[in-house]
C-alpha cells in the first residue's frame, strides 16, 4: 500500500488559474492531495487571471475541472472542505500596475512558510510576473517560484527567461518542471539502477546493444495550433521529455540523493553529447509530418488541414534521432529517440536492449536477447523480458516473457500522477526532480545545433499517415543498424 506523508501548511498562487493547465493538472492535483491528507487545512491556494469573476464563481470552475478528473473517485464532501482553502484574486499579468498588494493580502505573512507561485502562463510572461512579484517583496524567505516549460525557444530565449528570473528569484527558489519526472516508473529508474547490484555492472557498452525512448502520441493539435506550429515536435518534446529520459538512463551514479549531485550528472549527459552535423543530419535523424490517415477507425485531417495553412507548414510532428554519447561508459551504444503526434498509439516507453549471449546453445531463431522495458504510459509498469523454456514435449522452444511489475497491480491504493508528486515535491524544498539552469540550456545548445542542420541542409519534413508509426525513414534509421523499434505484442 502506497503511503502519503503530510507535507507542512503552505501558499500557492496558480498564474493562469483558469487556462488548461490549471483545469486538467493542478488544481485536479492539489485537490488528490487534499483527499489522501497531505495537505494541511491550513494551507492556501489562489487562482488568479484576467478573468473578472468572484470567488464562487471560480470555485465552480475548479469543482467542475476536478470533478471530472477525479471520475468514480469524486468525494464531494471532501470537496466541501477543500474549496474553503481556495481563493481568486484577478490581476493581468502584463500589468505591474494590477492588483498584486491584494494577491499580497490573500497569503499569509509567516517567514518561515512555503510560499510558492506556479507559473502557468506564456514563458514570455515569466519574467515581469518575477519582477511585479518582487515589487511587493514576495519574492524572498521561503518563496519558490515554478517555471513551466518551454523555456524559451532557443538558447538565446532561455538564457534571457533565466536572466530576468534571476533578478529576482536565487536559482535555489526557481523549479522548473518537466511533469515526466515526476512519473513513479522514470523515477524509479534510478532505484533500478543503484539500489539493485543486479543492474549496474551490467549498465554500459558492455552489455547493452542500444537504448530506444519513445513518446508516442494519438492525437493531433488538440487547439494548440498557434502553440504548436512555432515549436514543433523538436522544441516541445525532445529538447525537455526526451533529453529528461536519456540523462536518467545514461547518467553516472550520483554520490548521494542530494538535488545538486543528481542534476550535475545529468548534465554530464548532455555535455557529452554529439553533436549532430548538416553532414549527418540525414543519416542520424528523420523529420515527419502527418497527412490525412485513419485514427480509432475514423477518418482524420493532416496536420496542414487542422491547421489551416493556405501555404503549408514545414514543422515537424515527428522527430527519430540516433544520438550518440560519447564517454567511458557509453560509446559505441547508440540511443534511439522518437517521437510523434498522431501516432498508431498513446504510449512512452524506455527499452534496454542487451546484447545477445556470446555463444547461443538454442539457435539463432530463438534470439536469445533480454531486454528491460520500462513502460510510462498508458500504464506504469517495468517489465524484464528473460528467456524460458516452453511447457510441453515436442522440442525445446524457447520463449521470451517479461516478468512484470505494474504499478496498478502492486500497489493497491491509488497513486499520485506525475503533477501531485511534484506539487508536493516544491512544497517540501526537493529539487532533484527539477532541471537546473545549466541544464536547461545545455539542452538547448545541443537542440539549437539540430536545428541549425536541418536548416542548413534544407531537410524538410517527410509526410506519414495519421494513425501509424512515423515516415519510413524511421524504420530505415533502425534498419540500417540490423535493428528495430520496440513494439509490445
Amino acid at each position: 500500500m502506497a503511503k502519503f506523508v503530510p507535507v507542512e501548511p503552505f501558499d500557492i498562487v496558480i498564474f493562469g488559474g483558469t487556462g488548461d493547465l490549471s483545469r486538467r493538472k493542478l488544481l485536479p492535483a492539489l485537490y488528490h492531495r487534499w483527499v489522501d491528507g497531505q495537505i494541511p487545512e491550513n494551507s492556501t491556494i489562489v487562482g488568479t487571471a484576467r478573468s473578472e469573476m468572484d470567488i464562487a464563481a471560480y470555485r465552480a470552475v475548479a469543482r467542475e475541472a476536478c470533478e471530472k478528473a477525479s471520475g468514480k473517485s469524486w468525494d464531494a464532501a471532501a470537496w466541501d472542505e477543500f474549496e474553503k482553502i481556495l481563493h481568486y484574486v484577478t490581476i493581468d499579468a502584463t500589468n505591474p500596475e494590477g492588483d498584486w498588494e491584494g494577491l499580497k493580502s490573500k497569503l499569509t505573512s509567516e517567514e518561515d512558510r512555503p510560499r510558492i507561485f506556479y507559473l502557468a502562463t506564456s514563458p514570455h510572461l515569466y519574467v515581469d510576473i518575477c519582477r511585479a512579484l518582487g515589487a511587493v517583496d514576495l519574492s524572498g524567505g521561503f518563496s519558490r517560484v515554478v517555471l513551466e516549460k518551454p523555456i524559451g525557444t532557443d538558447l538565446a530565449s532561455a538564457q534571457a527567461i533565466n536572466d530576468g528570473v534571476a533578478e529576482v528569484f536565487a536559482e535555489r527558489q526557481v523549479f522548473r518542471i518537466d511533469h515526466y519526472l515526476g512519473k513513479e516508473t522514470v523515477q524509479n529508474l534510478m532505484v533500478l539502477r543503484f539500489a539493485n547490484i543486479l543492474f549496474e555492472p551490467l549498465w554500459s557498452q558492455n552489455y547493452i546493444d542500444h537504448v530506444q525512448i519513445t513518446v508516442a502520441e494519438d492525437l493531433g493539435l488538440e487547439g494548440r495550433a498557434d502553440y504548436y506550429d512555432r515549436s514543433g515536435a523538436l522544441r516541445d518534446m525532445v529538447q525537455n521529455h526526451l533529453l529528461q529520459l536519456l540523462c536518467l538512463t545514461a547518467m553516472e551514479p550520483p554520490n548521494d540523493l542530494d538535488d545538486d549531485d543528481i542534476r550535475t550528472e545529468k548534465i554530464k549527459v548532455l555535455k557529452a553529447l554529439r553533436p549532430v552535423t548538416e553532414a549527418d543530419a540525414r543519416r542520424l535523424t528523420v523529420r515527419g509530418q502527418y497527412a490525412a490517415g485513419i485514427h480509432a477507425g475514423q477518418p482524420v485531417k493532416g496536420y496542414v488541414e487542422e491547421l489551416s495553412a493556405t501555404e503549408g507548414s514545414k514543422t515537424e510532428t515527428f522527430v527519430a534521432i540516433k544520438a550518440e554519447i560519447n564517454n567511458w561508459r557509453w560509446t559505441g551504444v547508440p540511443f534511439y529517440l522518437r517521437t510523434g503526434k498522431r501516432m498508431s498509439s498513446r504510449h512512452s516507453d524506455i527499452v534496454i536492449q542487451f546484447k545477445r549471449a556470446p555463444h547461443n546453445l538454442f539457435g539463432e531463431q530463438f534470439g536469445n536477447v533480454n531486454k528491460l522495458v520500462i513502460r510510462l504510459q498508458p500504464d506504469e509498469a517495468v517489465r524484464l523480458y528473460v528467456q524460458i523454456k516452453e511447457p510441453g514435449p515436442g522440442g525445446l522452444r524457447v520463449k521470451s516473457l517479461p516478468l512484470n511489475l505494474s504499478y496498478a497491480e502492486s500497489f493497491m491504493l491509488r497513486y499520485p500522477d506525475a503533477y501531485e508528486r511534484l506539487l508536493m515535491d516544491v512544497v517540501r524544498g526537493n529539487l532533484s526532480l527539477f532541471m537546473r539552469r545549466d541544464e536547461v540550456e545545455a539542452a538547448w545548445r545541443w537542440v539549437d545545433g539540430l536545428i541549425e542542420a536541418w536548416e542548413a541542409s534544407g531537410y524538410t519534413p517527410e509526410t506519414y499517415p495519421a494513425g501509424t508509426d512515423g515516415p519510413m525513414s524511421a524504420a530505415m534509421l533502425m534498419d540500417r543498424d540490423n535493428r528495430s523499434w520496440w513494439k509490445e505484442n
